[in-house]
Order: structure tokens, then C-alpha cells, then sequence
């Protein structure tokens, strides 16, 4: 069918699936620079001192595959990353509201479980690093997560850590929610699972204040602000420009769902800014490398490597693609080079794209 054999498709799987078995094992080599960047989603000439690892995530809806590039920059006492991705749209219609024929109004959405919303939604990016969870070390974000428990009530799955006392960091990029104010979420996980008291189960929020909240008024049936900007687009309304909802809209016009802030206390670690351009996110973020928190890890020793995995959504609330294995960051010393792009990564690069061409061109 459409001209490919069954052999290349065998042959590309078995690629692809070799390259599962042993992980993806990427190292990021973070170089000491003298200035830092400028956090704006607009990369200058500074990170051509860093050299990229490229990162295949793979399992997501919407667009199943993603190819990331990383790099990373540090200073005295700052680090910062910068990643690219491909994404054939920039999806920000966050669940608006919607003015419809009669007057009233109704927010778009089609999900029908939680976390299971993949039309009227943003697009995202999120790391995760590890604090102290062992199983992390080999299996990265795999070790965390559970996917189809609780499959009456979630799309999804379940996010936690395998044993009580074990924890990690989560750096969580939403396109609508946070990056109009230059804001990475700062959440982490631990151990609890699901219940009706814990609907995100070992996902949790750092301690501060909330970079947004939802626009409805107390009877939830219509938005409880507006801005001199709406109707949207933006698909988000600024809290200090936020004005009490006054219905002089049309039919069909839309008003943002959600107000955003810059967040505060522990949960305002991370800056971060992202551009959406031709195909492309591009995404600049940083932050102190120690913090002091203990929901944040803590890049204190030079010397050490530190696991994280990564995550792309397109479009989707909980679907991402991910990565299979883990990565590791490490630090180069004061005037050493960055380490090359090790050629096997390219190999895998290469062979998860191969595989994600064939799989689509015989939908």
C-alpha cells in the first residue's frame, strides 16, 4: 500500500525498537559562559558555544512524533536551556468561551474524562528531573508513569513515584497558561495515588502563588471577565488588565478561558519564553542552579550528572509524546569545549522519523 513494503516497515521497527531497548542515553553538555542569555524565545549568537543533543519523543496524539534539540548554557550561578521542536500548528484555543446564537455562552471542549481534552487546548513542553528516585535512572519518565489506571474517570493515566519518600522535578512550559508572562510551571511529583481528594495523584504544584486561573463566573455559565483585547485572540487575558465581563459581543465571538499572573514564591523558579515560528517552538528557559527547595533538584556539584526525560504536547492536555530512556545533563569545566553530538543520536533521530513517515503514510 502507498508503495512501501512490509520489509521497510519491519525493518524501520526493528531500528527503532533496537534503539528502545538500550534508551536514548543523550548527554547534554552544559558550557560556562560569561553572559547570560537573554530569556525571550529569540536565541542569539551566545548559544553557538553550546552543542545540541537531539531528543526523539514519540506516543503523543495529534502529531504522534516530535524531534527535540537541546542545548544548555550556564553561569556562576544560573543555567539555561534552549529547545527547539517541530509542530505543524501553534495550538493556543484553550477552552474559550463561545457567544452563541441565543445570547448565552458555552465553553469549547470535548473531553469527556479528565486530562482528556485534545481539540481545544494548548500546546505544552515539560521536563522531568530527577531528585531521588532510582528507577528514574534507567527508565527515566517511564518510571513514573502509569498509564490506563483509573481509565473510568481518566484519559490518561496516573503520574507518582514508584516508592513513598521518592520525588522529582517537573519544569512545565503551557503555550496559553504561563508563557504570556515569561514563566516555566514549577511543579514536582511524589508518591501519592489517585483519589477522589487527589484527582492529579503525585502531581503537585510548588509552593507560591498560581501563574493562572480559570475566567467563569460563580453560576459557570458564561466568563467572568473580559479585556480591551478580547474577543480573543489572545486566548488568554492578563490579570492586571482584566476588566468585570460586560456582554457586548456578537454571535460566534469568543472570550479567553483562562486570566494569567506571574507566578510567585517557590512555583516562580523557572523563567522561560517561547516563539512560535514556521513549523517550529522555540524555547529559551533558566534558572538558579541551586534553589534551596526541596521540591526542586539541585544542580550544587559540578561534577555529578543529573537524569531528566522530556515531553512534548501537541495540543493536549495529558497525550504527550515522550521520551523513551532518559538523558543526562552534565557540566562542562570552565573553558572546555562542548562535547559533539554523539553519532548514534543522530542514527535515532533519524530512525524515529523514518518509522513515524511510514506509519502515516499507510493511515
Amino acid at each position: 500500500m502507498y508503495g512501501i513494503s512490509s520489509k521497510a516497515i519491519v525493518a524501520g521497527l526493528v531500528i527503532c525498537l533496537s534503539f528502545t531497548i538500550i534508551g536514548t542515553a543523550g548527554t547534554l553538555t552544559s558550557v560556562k559562559v560569561a553572559t547570560a542569555p537573554v530569556i525571550d524565545g529569540m536565541p542569539e549568537l551566545i548559544w553557538d558555544q553550546a552543542t545540541a543533543i537531539t531528543v526523539p519523543v514519540s506516543g503523543g496524539t495529534n502529531t504522534v512524533s516530535h524531534i527535540i534539540s537541546l542545548k544548555s548554557v550556564y553561569t556562576d550561578d544560573h543555567v539555561y536551556f534552549l529547545a527547539l521542536w517541530d509542530d505543524p500548528g501553534e495550538s493556543l484555543r484553550r477552552i474559550p468561551w463561545v457567544r452563541q446564537a441565543d445570547g448565552t455562552w458555552k465553553q469549547l471542549k470535548t473531553a469527556t474524562k479528565e486530562g482528556g481534552e485534545n481539540t481545544y487546548y494548548e500546546d505544552k513542553f515539560a521536563q522531568i528531573w530527577n531528585i531521588n528516585t532510582p528507577s528514574f535512572e534507567a527508565s527515566g519518565c517511564l518510571a513514573t508513569c502509569h498509564v490506563g489506571e483509573n481509565s473510568d474517570v481518566k484519559d490518561f493515566g496516573n503520574k507518582y513515584t514508584p516508592n513513598q519518600g521518592e520525588t522529582a522535578d517537573i519544569w512545565h512550559m503551557k503555550m496559553v497558561r504561563t508563557n504570556p508572562t515569561g514563566y516555566v510551571d514549577d511543579q514536582y511529583l511524589d508518591s501519592m495515588r489517585y483519589s477522589k481528594d487527589a484527582p492529579d495523584a503525585g502531581r503537585h504544584s510548588d509552593p507560591g502563588g498560581s501563574p493562572y486561573y480559570d475566567n467563569i463566573n460563580a453560576a459557570k455559565n458564561a466568563p467572568n471577565y473580559t479585556s480591551s483585547d478580547q474577543p480573543a485572540p489572545p486566548y488568554w487575558i492578563f490579570d492586571d488588565q482584566k476588566q468585570a465581563f460586560n456582554d457586548t459581543y456578537s454571535t460566534s465571538d469568543e472570550i479567553a478561558g483562562v486570566i494569567v499572573r506571574p507566578s510567585t514564591g517557590d512555583r516562580s523558579d523557572i523563567e522561560g519564553k517561547a516563539v512560535y515560528d514556521s513549523g517550529k517552538w522555540t524555547l529559551e528557559y533558566g534558572r538558579n542552579l541551586t534553589t534551596g527547595s526541596q521540591y526542586d533538584v539541585q544542580f550544587s556539584d559540578p561534577g555529578k550528572e543529573y537524569s531528566f526525560g522530556s515531553a512534548v504536547f501537541d495540543n493536549a492536555q495529558t497525550r504527550h509524546s515522550y521520551e523513551n530512556g532518559v538523558s543526562k545533563l552534565i557540566f562542562a569545566p570552565a573553558g572546555a569545549p562542548a562535547a559533539k553530538t554523539p553519532g548514534f543520536e543522530i542514527l535515532f533521530a533519524a530512525a524515529a522519523m523514518f518509522l513515524a513517515l511510514l506509519i502515516r503514510r499507510r493511515r
